[in-house]
């Protein structure tokens, strides 16, 4: 599976000859699994026609700050949120003094501001523009403040100049786009993650369970794999292909997950519950399947296992929980972080429809002993590599 692999990824195009390019960008980036949306200057569209980059990303194309039907859809904020990767290719030397200066003055410039993302831009001007000290002083300015730079190559120029400035072909942007989201920061270190719901049986045909999805525990799964570790992910019944490179484990059970999870977690360095664990499940099951009686029913319920506490206890892991709740957030896992005996723990508030449970996107708390940190809405993706980030830096792992 390529590194870009479901990764959304916002094309960012300036004005410049090297639009042309763009297009081919956009293709290179399919092939490799991405999901595109293009986001335009007015200079770019002097250059290269939006509806040549709708058709060939299959999604509108955006370029105006101050468009109300674009903002009732998919505004700027959003679009920031929702990337993983902010690439602007052509980046012209204009653009890039923008950035440096934090403008605001255009849909692309804005999105710059507002996303958590990863952002890379593969600069196109003339070789005596790039050569300039401004620029070389802009340059270094974006670098210092974590932009990845790719390129720019050495050649002959559209006017004719001789000399590095030339924006790199698609197929080298893309290649080196593969590396942004392989951090290392794990390296060497084994996490163990539990994902998904649990099941558990009432009878051979009913259950209970919950509405996790996995999703956010399979993204932390890919992100700390991107950022070299050694991943066992451990996952109840979900609708999601499990990442490659890692060592997978399938359970039903909340039973099954705590044996899977404390053998996984033995020679852990880190372990993180993602999974909604169900919190009893039937005193005794039923051989046949349960059959309509009555009006009412009474089932038995005893309590489940507590699978992170367990973790914390028996292991030297660095233990992080998950507490998804519907009021009182911060409140209830504060009460959890220390009952547990946790490192740490991520709280999000499931009782709203746009993130957790099911949704794309998540809006979570990082809670530890000394300090709570918000992860503002944004795609789960790169909210776990923000989480790992943190958690990497904060902690000194």
């Amino acid at each position: 599976m390529s590194s870009l692999s479901n990764k959304r990824i916002i094309l960012g195009v300036t004005g410049g000859i090297a639009a042309y390019k763009s297009a081919e960008i956009i293709r290179r980036l399919q092939d490799q699994g991405a999901e595109v949306r293009v986001v335009m200057t007015a200079a770019a569209e002097e250059f290269i026609r939006p509806l040549t980059m709708q058709a060939l990303s299959g999604n509108p194309v955006h370029s105006q700050l101050l468009d109300s039907e674009a903002e009732a859809g998919m505004g700027h904020i959003e679009l920031a949120r929702w990337a993983d990767l902010l690439l602007i290719a052509p980046a012209s030397a204009d653009f890039i003094a923008n950035m440096v200066h934090g403008r605001a003055d255009s849909l692309l410039s804005a999105i710059h501001l507002a996303t958590p993302a990863i952002v890379a831009v593969a600069p196109a001007m003339n070789q005596a523009m790039w050569a300039h000290a401004a620029s070389v002083a802009n340059i270094s300015m974006l670098q210092e403040r974590g932009v990845r730079i790719i390129g720019p190559d050495e050649g002959i120029q559209a006017c004719g100049d001789v000399g590095p400035g030339r924006m790199q072909q698609p197929d080298a942007i893309v290649h080196n786009l593969g590396s942004l989201f392989q951090t290392g920061r794990l390296a060497g270190k084994k996490l163990v993650i539990t994902a998904g719901p649990t099941r558990e049986a009432l009878d051979p045909v009913r259950y209970i369970s919950n509405h996790s999805s996995g999703k956010m525990g399979y993204a932390l799964a890919e992100a700390a794999i991107e950022a070299g570790a050694n991943v066992s992910l451990i996952s109840g019944p979900v609708a999601i292909a499990p990442p490659e490179r890692c060592q997978f484990t399938a359970v039903e059970s909340a039973q099954q997950m705590l044996n899977a999870s404390l053998e996984a977690a033995a020679d852990a360095d880190i372990f993180i519950a993602a999974a909604a664990v169900a919190d009893y499940r039937a005193s005794s099951v039923a051989e046949q399947k349960i059959k309509k009686q009555g009006e009412q029913i009474s089932i038995s319920l005893e309590k489940n296992p507590d699978i992170v506490a367990s973790v914390a206890q028996q292991t030297d892991c660095f233990v992080v929980g998950f507490a998804a709740e519907t009021q009182d957030v911060e409140s209830y896992a504060r009460d959890k972080l220390a009952r547990k005996n946790l490192h740490a723990i991520i709280a999000n508030d499931v009782s709203r429809g746009d993130v957790g449970f099911n949704a794309e996107d998540n809006e979570v708390s990082w809670i530890d002993a000394d300090s709570t940190k918000v992860f503002s809405k944004r795609s789960k993706a790169q909210l776990a590599r923000d989480i790992l980030e943190h958690m990497v830096n904060h902690h000194k792992l």
